[in-house]
């Protein structure tokens, strides 16, 4: 048991730095529609930045959860 505790905790580190990295990408997307006056580029950065945090809020709360469901 202990192998798949440590296989949950490292899906949730990954899933977190997946998430950031989306995140981040929404940012740069979102500097680049402010900068360049791009509508569509702030439409896509925003939906980025929600999306990455949302990844990031799985990694964090929904995929520890599965611990329990085994122990």
């Amino acid at each position: 048991m202990e192998f798949l505790y440590q296989c949950i905790a490292i899906l949730s580190t990954v899933v977190s730095i997946m998430g950031g990295g989306v995140g981040m990408w929404g940012i740069v997307n979102l500097l680049e529609g402010y900068g360049g006056d791009n509508p569509a580029s702030k439409s896509q950065g925003i939906k980025q930045l929600i999306a990455g945090g949302g990844i990031v809020l799985v990694g964090m709360k929904v995929i520890p959860m599965l611990s329990t469901m085994f122990g």
